[in-house]
């Protein structure tokens, strides 16, 4: 059989879904993502990201009672603004830094300055702005608090420009996941010389960004031992996850919008105009002349996944969905304010009652979610809300939080039809390099 490889790089786990040619799920490896601290630091190091692949890899492959050999072609969905630095020998300086690294909380003045561009949002499409979570932020650390480190550095590489030269061997990327380094001029796929300088970098320091779908190359008998793939075949250039689990839930044909209620929460929007605004950040889609307009907030499925590791660690999430649906609209009073986790202990909750249990903490959360949600819809699309939303990430995985949303916006929010549509969006792409179309 002919099977297609989508690698979810995701920030909680990654995922690797193995379909079909009509893009039927048939075996899928889940599996944590090997994060070490202490905090503030969030890394992973290279050989155990190596490792949760191919283990991931393996998972998938018994489930769908196949071998590597079946696979055809590849390709990814990632988590943005994750890196790491090569020196000029090709050879790791550092670990993977994730996005949830805060090691540098502050941001640097030439990075305030280059968000005070006139040309900023026109040029990157980034209209939130560069933050904590950038990749330049953890780049301008490198720079002041580890010189000898960075003067060493050859190449800065996200966590999916690494895997597409571990595979191929070229330097290329996918200008969705790009993009939100806020170093990119969206309308030609090219580096923006003065963001490049506001951020210390260099061109060369970084690879040729690809539009989502486009072939990279064949897989290299080096890169293929990595994972166990076979020599050749073809792996196509991914995008940004949110992007990609829209287009294997079938936005543009089973809904005009999609939400993913993952680590944080997103809503995209597809649209045939370069149109960057304030508060959305704009990818570039498949096609050209075709974008992908993102809104985003961190009061996400992250947030319910704090609360239950810290407080309720013997407690399952389909268990927290059970208690939650057992508790009134109003939680009995108990409401999340923004952003709980960032708070001490249990102080990001309001009118707290000793009677106040498991249920009514993850009913605040998710209602506090909805809430937000309908924040981000509203900046999406201004004029009206969509009628129909398709749902992905953790939470679209939950029936309980689905019909609250539904309950508190007044939408018809439905989930995809597929459990992984992440893996499928790649999956998607990957079918592009495989017949010929990127």
């Amino acid at each position: 059989m002919g099977l297609l490889l989508g690698i979810d790089l995701g920030t909680s786990y990654f995922k690797l879904g193995l379909f079909d040619n009509e893009l039927r799920l048939r075996g899928l490896g889940r599996q944590p993502v090997p994060v070490t601290g202490p905090l503030p630091r969030q890394e992973v190091a290279i050989d155990a990201f190596w490792r949760t692949l191919r283990s991931g890899l393996d998972e998938a492959l018994a489930a769908a009672g196949a071998s590597s050999g079946d696979i055809i072609a590849l390709s990814w969905s990632s988590q943005a603004n994750s890196f790491l630095l090569l020196d000029g020998a090709d050879t790791p300086l550092t670990p993977f830094l994730l996005w949830t690294d805060s090691r540098q909380p502050v941001l640097p003045e030439a990075l305030r300055q280059l968000n005070r561009h006139p040309d900023f949002l026109a040029t990157t499409g980034i209209g939130t702005g560069l933050g904590a979570g950038s990749a330049v932020t953890k780049l301008a650390w490198f720079q002041r608090e580890s010189p000898a480190c960075w003067s060493r550095a050859a190449r800065v590489l996200t966590i999916s420009d690494y895997l597409a030269w571990s595979l191929t061997g070229r330097w290329c990327g996918d200008a969705g996941t790009a993009s939100l380094l806020g170093l990119m001029d969206q309308r030609r796929l090219v580096w923006w010389p003065e963001a490049l300088s506001a951020a210390g970098l260099r061109e060369d320091l970084l690879v040729t960004p690809l539009r989502p779908g486009t072939l990279i190359g064949p897989v290299t008998p080096a890169g293929s031992v990595q994972l166990g793939l076979t020599a050749g075949i073809p792996l196509a250039a991914g995008s940004l996850d949110h992007h990609a689990a829209a287009l294997g839930a079938g936005l543009g044909t089973r809904a005009p919008v999609s939400e993913s209620t993952g680590t944080v929460l997103a809503c995209v929007a597809m649209c045939d105009r370069y149109q960057p605004r304030e508060g959305l950040c704009t990818l570039p889609g498949v096609e050209p002349g075709a974008w992908t307009q993102l809104a985003f907030d961190n009061n996400g499925a992250g947030v319910l996944e704090w609360y239950r590791r810290t407080f309720a660690p013997d407690t399952s999430f389909a268990e927290l969905d059970r208690l939650a649906a057992t508790v009134p609209p109003d939680c009995d009073g108990l409401a999340a304010r923004p952003l709980p986790h960032l708070q001490p202990g249990l102080e990001g909750f309001a009118n707290r009652r000793p009677t106040h249990g498991h249920g009514h903490y993850a009913r605040a959360i998710m209602t506090a979610t909805a809430d937000t949600l309908g924040v981000l819809l509203d900046r999406l699309c201004p004029a009206a809300r969509p009628a129909r939303v398709v749902a992905t990430g953790g939470g679209a995985h939950s029936p309980f939080w689905l019909q609250l949303k539904r309950e508190r916006l007044g939408l018809d929010i439905f989930p995809a039809d597929c459990p992984e549509p992440a893996c499928r969006g790649a999956a998607l792409l990957a079918a592009r390099a495989g017949t010929g179309q990127g």
